[in-house]
């Protein structure tokens, strides 16, 4: 699972924009602002028949701040991205 959807910058990390963008999910900021500290994302790839998955999940990131819930609370309601 993304640590981004505990972290305090979420909503404004260009590392999380670009994940979103991997994933073709709505943006949280269309201009973020916040450029974090060494992140370091798993991709897991996938092969489903013809179909090739990619999973991309920050696992790590010095600039991490643990604000538990951040992402529910920026989208209430809505399934937490796994």
């Amino acid at each position: 699972m993304c640590i981004c959807v505990n972290c305090h910058y979420v909503d404004s990390c260009v590392t999380y924009h670009a994940v979103e963008g991997q994933h073709q999910q709505p943006h949280l900021t269309e201009t973020p602002s916040f450029d974090p500290n060494e992140p370091s994302i798993n991709v897991n790839i996938r092969t489903k028949d013809d179909l090739i998955e990619m999973e991309w999940d920050v696992v790590g990131c010095l600039s991490f701040k643990r604000e538990t819930g951040k992402w529910s609370k920026l989208r209430p309601g809505e399934l937490v991205p796994t």
